[in-house]
C-alpha cells in the first residue's frame, strides 16, 4: 500500500466523523508464547488498515480539523540499545516522514497529551471490548477531565463504536487492496498446486504443510493468513482441524484449507484430493457434487443478489445429490426447510475475506440479507463430511471430508474468481499429481 493510500482512508474516516470529534485506535499488545519468548507480532487489522504502520506500543488518534494536524501518532522513541537486539524503530522522526503523521508524540508521553486531545470534543470513536487495558486507560483519562468541570472543560459526552464506520470502510476493497488480495491469492494458489505434486502415501500431514509454508515464504508471504488445515481421512471431517500430525494412508482423502496473508491480506483456499493420486467411485462421487454445488453457488455471486443466495444455492444442490447418492432420504424441499442437511454439511458456504481471514462488515443491514456489491470479496467453500460410524449411511461413505473454496470478488459485471488457478476438476487434479 502507498501512504495515499492511507491518507484517503483517514480522510474519508473523519469526514464521516464530523468536526467536535476524535477517534482513538491503538495497536495490538505483544502477547507472550511461553516465559520470555513473544508471539510473532502481528498488527491489529483496523490500527494497520489506517495507519500502515507495523510497530507495536502505538496509538493513532484521528482529530478533525485540529488546527497543529488531524493526525497523530503515539509510538515508541528511537532507542540504540533496545534497537540493537530488536531492530530499528520509526521514532517520532519516522512517524511523520514515513507514515504520513502530522504530528508523533512519545508513547510513555500518552497520558499527559491524549487527555488534551479530548477537551472540549463532544464525540469519542472508538472501540470499546476489544483491548480491555486501553478501555481502562481510556476510561481513566476522561474521569480526569471530568474532575475539571469546574475549571470550564468540556468532557466528551457520547462514546460512538468504531466498528460502524471503519468496518463498512473496509468492506469495500479500493484497486490496493484488490491487487494485494491478488497476490495472496497467486502465492496461495502455486502452495496448493505444490502440495498437490508432492503429496504420497506414508507422508505426515505437517510434511504437506511445510510445503505449503515454504511457496509462502519463497513467493514474498512471510506468514499463513490462519492455521493451516492439512486432515487426511476422518480428519478432514473435523471442521477447523489443526493438529496436522497423522500419517497420509493410501486410499484416504486429504483435505488442505490454507492461505497466505500478504501486506496484511488474506487468502482463503481449500481443495481436496486423493492422497494416492486416484479417487474411488464414492470419493468422486461427492466430490462432483460438492463442485457442482459450487459452481452454482458462483453463480449467485453478482451485485443485486443477496448475501445467502450462493449459500441456498449450493444447500439445494448438496440436499438433491445427497438424496440421490442415498445418504439422506425424503423431499429435497422439507430436508432443506428442517435443515435436516446439516448432519453432513454443518456450516455456510462463505465469509467476508480481507485483512482478516473472517474478515469484518454486516451480512444483514435492518435485519434483511445484505446485497452484494462490487468491490466486496468472499469466499465460497460448500462440502460434505462423513464421519465413519455412522450407522445410517453405507461405509463406503465414511471418512470422506470434501470441501472446495475460492475467493470470489464481486464485480459490476458479476464476479471474478482470484484463486482458479488451483485445478478443481478431478481429472484435472489427477493430472498434476501424477505430473509431480
Amino acid at each position: 500500500m502507498t501512504p495515499k493510500e492511507f491518507t484517503r482512508r483517514r480522510k474519508q474516516l473523519m469526514e464521516m466523523m464530523g468536526e467536535k470529534s476524535v477517534a482513538i485506535l491503538p495497536a495490538a499488545p505483544v502477547r507472550i508464547r511461553n516465559r520470555d519468548v513473544e508471539y510473532d507480532y502481528r498488527q491489529d487489522s483496523d490500527f494497520y488498515y489506517m495507519t500502515g504502520f507495523a510497530e507495536p506500543e502505538s496509538v493513532a488518534v484521528l482529530v478533525p480539523g485540529r488546527a497543529h494536524g488531524e493526525y497523530i501518532l503515539f509510538c515508541r522513541e528511537n532507542d540504540k540499545e533496545m534497537e540493537i537486539w530488536n531492530g530499528p524503530r520509526a521514532g517520532q522522526e519516522g512517524a511523520v516522514s514515513q507514515y504520513g503523521a502530522d504530528d508523533s508524540f512519545p508513547i510513555e508521553d500518552i497520558d499527559d497529551i491524549l487527555p488534551g486531545l479530548l477537551e472540549d470534543k463532544e464525540r469519542v470513536f472508538y472501540t470499546m471490548g476489544a483491548n480491555p487495558d486501553f478501555d481502562q486507560q481510556l476510561i481513566g483519562w476522561v474521569n480526569r477531565l471530568r474532575k475539571q468541570a469546574r475549571a470550564g472543560i468540556h468532557t466528551p459526552g457520547e462514546f460512538v463504536s468504531l466498528d460502524h464506520h471503519l468496518h463498512e470502510m473496509r468492506l469495500f476493497k479500493s484497486s490496493a487492496e484488490i491487487n494485494a488480495m491478488r497476490r495472496a491469492a497467486a502465492i496461495s494458489v502455486n502452495a496448493h498446486r505444490r502440495a498437490m505434486q508432492v503429496c504420497r502415501p506414508g507422508m505426515k500431514e505437517y510434511q504437506i504443510e511445510a510445503e505449503l509454508l515454504h511457496t509462502f515464504m519463497m513467493e514474498g508471504a512471510p506468514s499463513s493468513a490462519y492455521a493451516s488445515i492439512v486432515g487426511g481421512g476422518v480428519n478432514g471431517c473435523v471442521l477447523h482441524y489443526v493438529e496436522n500430525r497423522a500419517v497420509l494412508k493410501n486410499g484416504d482423502l486429504l483435505l488442505i484449507d490454507a492461505g497466505a496473508e500478504y501486506d496484511c491480506y488474506a487468502a482463503d483456499i481449500s481443495r481436496t484430493f486423493p492422497v494416492n493420486g486416484k479417487y474411488s467411485r464414492a470419493q468422486r462421487s461427492l466430490y462432483e457434487l460438492v463442485l457442482e454445488a459450487q459452481h452454482a453457488a458462483i453463480e449467485q455471486v453478482k451485485p443485486g443478489n443477496h448475501w445467502n443466495d450462493p449459500h441456498e444455492a449450493a444447500v439445494k444442490v448438496l440436499t438433491k445429490g445427497m438424496v440421490s447418492l442415498g445418504l439422506l432420504k425424503g423431499s429435497v424441499n422439507k430436508l432443506i426447510e428442517k435443515e435436516t442437511y446439516k448432519q453432513f454439511y454443518m456450516h455456510r458456504t462463505g465469509h467476508w475475506l480481507g485483512m482478516d481471514v473472517h474478515d469484518v462488515g454486516d451480512y444483514k443491514v435492518a435485519d434483511e440479507w445484505r446485497l452484494l456489491e462490487p468491490g466486496m470479496t468472499l469466499t465460497v467453500e460448500p462440502g460434505i463430511y462423513v464421519a465413519g460410524g455412522n450407522d445410517n449411511v453405507a461405509k463406503k461413505w465414511w471418512n470422506i471430508g470434501i470441501r472446495i473454496e475460492d475467493d470470489v470478488l464481486v464485480t459490476k459485471e458479476g464476479c471474478e474468481v482470484l484463486t482458479d488457478g488451483v485445478p478443481k476438476q478431478p481429472e484435472d487434479i489427477e493430472a498434476l499429481m501424477a505430473s509431480g
